[in-house]
């Protein structure tokens, strides 16, 4: 999943006042009343929609007034699930607003019109208008699929070690109410540092599919990442095997405890949480089955280039547009697949960058000099050069799943825009079929985003707008599958 300068505009006032107007606190105090009517007209919680080609993001602005008079403020993201986001600097005079928020490159500059703040919104490069409208309160995003407590079963924290690489890692485990030993399941998070609920944008999908099986009798174990919550720091050299070895340990602590039936540990992974898992079935025969949501099965390069053409549609790009985006990735991956040393790849990089400008009509070349320059490019090769990408660009899963000899699930949506499920599932289950496996299922789910929502896009950029954290129905088949599985104790 899914979404980074200009320079700071400095104003500088140059006040003139006669000594004694220093010197007397009486006269600082009605100055600092007098700020303070000025600005209560400002104060307060702002909300207004960038529209960015078919793309609408919602900013709230909060702004606060101090004792001084002086202005500060935070902005909300709540599409993106982002709150109390910095803003350096805001300056109110007249009717004229002001505020950078330096850590992301943004600029706003605007009027106040009663109950309207209209200007425009800078980021890097790009502008956009923008109207602010005032609100009574900051907006709070309803997930209304989220469970309340008190719940019907029982909820421990645990800890356990991934003693081959040193790693604690930390989680919750929900046991049912009922007669054990329970089958269980590990759900394993997707790409990047996700916590046991994997929340994003608010929605904690992992929290409502545990709630879900809990509930039919099923005890989940879910787990922070790396770095995240009370799960200690990794390597900056780990990759999707090492995170194998985490849901291995898993597998271990569950096999530890009485309450749980060791010959009925099964997998739930989502999105690079689907690679993750085939991993763990090929190697271990304690897994009775897997479950694959928006599981990856073609190599970590080609799915990328699918998914940056499918999102770059969906936000209104041209087809020319895509098709130029198309060739500068498959420059970088290809170099970085070729090249080990990352300081060789970077320069192999921009080298083949410039090659690739000079190829560009005028206009083109324009936009590709700011885009592509040797500085933006250098920073863009930084996280492209990592150990964990390295792997994923390279990584056919299809070779593991062709080892995978428990049952699987392997479910998509439709509308999934980062794993294309047509390409996706027919890779899936031609590898399953391949190696002899006679126990899997494969399904997708019409009107089903990445995060198994119900969208009308698909785009990334409607995950914070949708309230429904993951499709009942979606829940209900991979439920149904899963107990379909184990034998419940009544």
């Amino acid at each position: 999943m899914l979404l980074n300068k200009l320079a700071i505009i400095k104003v500088l006032f140059l006040l003139l006042f006669s000594t004694v107007f220093f010197s007397n606190p009486l006269y600082a105090l009605q100055q600092a009343e007098t700020k303070s009517k000025e600005t209560a007209s400002i104060k307060g919680n702002w909300l207004g929609t960038l529209e960015i080609n078919t793309v609408k993001l919602r900013i709230g602005l909060n702004i606060t007034v101090k004792e001084d008079g002086s202005l500060s403020a935070t902005f909300d993201s709540p599409d993106q699930g982002a709150k109390g986001l910095p803003i350096d600097t805001i300056t109110y005079q007249e009717t004229t607003v002001h505020f950078e928020a330096k850590r992301f490159g943004i600029v706003f500059d605007g009027k106040l019109n009663g109950s309207e703040i209209i200007g425009t919104f800078k980021q890097g490069p790009a502008s956009f208008p923008l109207t602010f409208k005032r609100q009574e309160k900051e907006v709070v995003l309803n997930r209304p699929q989220h469970p309340k407590k008190p719940y019907p079963y029982e909820e421990q924290e645990v800890s356990y070690e991934n003693k081959k690489d040193g790693i604690k890692l930390a989680g919750s485990l929900t046991l049912p109410k009922g007669k054990a030993p329970f089958p269980a399941v590990i759900l394993i998070t997707g790409s990047g540092s996700q916590d046991r609920d994997e929340t994003i944008f608010e929605h904690k999908p992992f929290l409502v599919i545990s709630d879900y099986l809990t509930r039919q009798g099923i005890a989940v174990l879910r787990v922070d990442d790396r770095g995240v919550g009370g799960t200690s720091k990794g390597s900056p050299t780990e990759t999707s095997e090492n995170y194998a070895e985490d849901v291995l340990a898993g597998v271990d602590f569950l096999k530890s405890r009485k309450e749980i039936d060791s010959k009925q540990i099964g997998l739930i992974g989502h999105s690079e949480g689907g690679l993750i898992a085939p991993m763990v079935a090929s190697k271990s025969t304690d897994i009775a089955f897997i479950v694959m949501l928006a599981g990856p099965g073609l190599p970590g390069d080609e799915i990328l280039k699918l998914q940056g053409a499918l999102i770059a549609r969906a936000s209104g790009v041209s087809e020319q547009e895509v098709a130029k985006s198309r060739q500068v990735n498959e420059i970088i991956y290809r170099i970085i697949k070729e090249e080990k040393d990352n300081e060789t790849a970077k320069n192999k990089v921009i080298e083949a960058l410039k090659k690739f400008r000079e190829s560009l009509s005028p206009e083109e070349k324009q936009i590709a000099d700011k885009e592509l320059s040797d500085e933006k490019v250098a920073a863009l090769l930084k996280p492209v050069t990592s150990s964990w990408f390295r792997f994923f660009i390279s990584y056919d899963p299809r070779p593991t799943l062709k080892k995978v000899k428990c049952p699987v699930l392997a479910v998509n949506g439709e509308k999934d825009l980062q794993v294309p499920y047509k390409e996706d599932l027919t890779e899936i289950e031609k590898a399953l079929k391949e190696s002899g496996n006679k126990d899997f299922k494969t399904q997708s789910f019409p009107n089903l985003n990445h995060l198994f929502q119900t969208c009308q896009t698909g785009s990334p950029s409607e995950y914070g707008q949708i309230e429904e954290t993951f499709s009942p129905n979606a829940l209900k088949v991979i439920g149904d599958w899963v107990t379909s599985k184990v034998t419940i104790s009544k």
